[in-house]
């Protein structure tokens, strides 16, 4: 929704500052603030990718040695594998 309006003080803004609390600071602190914000986050996701990618190997490698038990086991039971 948009609501035309005027800003009498443009030195101070609200900066929400997570789970519901605002502090007001000066536009050249805030700019700092969300710069220090998407500097941290940027690290985070850094992190959980490294994460990520290791999870990812770790479930093909499960994925692979499953692969190769059910083989086994179907020529183990003198069933073609596939059938």
């Amino acid at each position: 929704m948009y609501v035309p309006g005027k800003l009498q003080d443009v030195r101070t803004v609200l900066v929400d500052i997570g789970t519901g609390y605002y502090v007001e600071k000066s536009a050249d602190d805030a700019q700092a603030f969300f710069k220090r914000k998407i500097e941290f986050l940027t690290r985070q996701m850094e992190k959980i990718q490294l994460v990520l990618q290791e999870k990812h190997a770790m479930k093909q490698a499960v994925l692979e040695m499953m692969t190769q038990k059910l083989q086994q086991l179907t020529a183990a039971q003198g069933v073609p594998a596939g059938a």
